[in-house]
């Protein structure tokens, strides 16, 4: 068994290559820009895994990667871009100040290269394990200054699908299993998962139409999805004694450093999951993570309008026709070991401060969270000067 450490420098080397070949597609192909950025990624490495972006000219697009299109990490942020595409007033060309493109990535390390070296790209859906690790290996050089968080978001669940043969975790030992798409969250946290439980699987990387295929033929014996419950393509597959069904994962205390204890259910998967049962697996906490743009540059800017949107119509995402994970969001959460996107820290100290003044009537209430009467009159007078800025533009 691979150490932690070897592990993850095994897989920023195999990282660092993929930069030879084709960069991630964007959800709408084709456009020089976007060539560009391809071009700009592969030649981003200098020296020993240091990673450097070059900044995008589009004052008005925030580019934003995420998994693949299967994935319910992608339908978020399609929610999110078509939710702040609305309510916007055009400019004299028709212009939005705001609009945010969705850019399809595998969820994993790549989702990281992407975002440290793409010109277009300002945010990633990404798991903390990964990039934490990616951070304490190094592996792209001193990325805690290079990324900061906006929010922590959902958690994403592991679905182990077996074919009716595996009855349990053992009997996958020597059997193929897809694990993805290469160097996705789900190779690389799946590999590890399964080596901590000791079972030895034959790893394949396949697409998941391609795997739930393989394993109808008998050509695979079970497929690893890493995504918020519940996935939609699973929920058309229809489970049963004789047909493709969900295979629990065991919390055991190998796992218990970096993954969380999870269940599936039959809200949750009605086709698969009995009524009266329930599949227990692993998690992962995700994180929106952002670029750390210089402070006032254009990008930064856009960035700072896009939290600023996406905070204050945060309640538009509960509702009951958005994605079920919105609600296990709390955007004031705090994630250890990383800083928080300035303008984010900002906005939640502004409404916290609401918060306090309307409870107790009084604008000199004190904060629950720690914020100073001498560090809330900062804040408001950095809001205003935000807000004179904005008005003289």
């Amino acid at each position: 068994m691979k150490t932690p450490a070897r592990r993850w420098i095994a897989c920023g080397v195999v990282a660092l290559s993929l930069f030879a070949g084709p960069a991630s597609a964007l959800a709408q192909s084709g456009s020089s820009g976007q060539a560009r950025d391809g071009a700009n990624a592969r030649a981003a490495v200098h020296g020993e895994g240091v990673l450097k972006k070059q900044m995008s000219e589009n004052r008005y697009t925030a580019g934003f990667v995420t998994g693949p299109p299967d994935s319910t990490e992608f339908a978020m942020v399609q929610e999110i871009a078509t939710v702040l595409a609305s309510g916007q007033e055009t400019g004299p060309h028709g212009e939005v100040a705001l609009r945010v493109l969705p850019m399809v990535g595998t969820g994993g390390v790549r989702n990281i290269m992407d975002l440290l070296t793409l010109g277009g790209a300002d945010m990633a859906i990404a798991p903390v394990v990964l990039v934490d690790r990616l951070r304490d290996a190094r592996t792209f050089g001193d990325i805690s200054h290079k990324l900061v968080y906006i929010t922590l978001l959902h958690t994403e669940e592991f679905h182990l699908l077996v074919r009716s043969d595996i009855k349990s975790l053992a009997d996958l030992a020597g059997k193929t299993v897809s694990l993805g798409e290469e160097d996705s969250a789900a190779d690389v946290l799946g590999r590890e998962a399964f080596d901590a439980l000791g079972v030895k699987i034959n790893a394949a990387n396949l697409s998941l139409d391609t795997a739930l295929d393989q394993m109808k033929r008998g050509q695979i014996s079970a497929a690893l999805v890493l995504s918020g419950k519940p996935v939609k393509p699973l929920l058309a597959l229809n489970g049963g004694p004789d047909n493709i069904h969900l295979l629990s994962i065991p919390y055991s205390q190998a796992l218990q450093r970096d993954f969380l204890p999870s269940t599936l259910d039959h809200a949750d998967y009605p086709n698969l999951i009995a009524g009266d049962q329930a599949v227990g697996t692993i998690a992962i906490q995700s994180a929106l993570f952002a670029y750390n743009w210089p402070a006032r540059s254009p990008r930064a800017e856009l960035l700072e309008t896009f939290t600023r949107s996406f905070f204050s119509r945060f309640s538009e995402f509960l509702a009951d026709d958005h994605s079920p994970k919105w609600r296990e969001v709390n955007l004031a959460a705090r994630l250890p070991g990383w800083e928080r996107f300035r303008p984010a820290e900002r906005w939640l100290s502004l409404q916290s401060m609401g918060s306090d003044a309307a409870r107790s009537g009084s604008p000199n209430a004190s904060n629950p969270a720690g914020t100073s009467s001498e560090q809330r009159d900062k804040l408001f007078k950095e809001f205003l000067r935000w807000r004179e800025r904005q008005q003289g533009k």
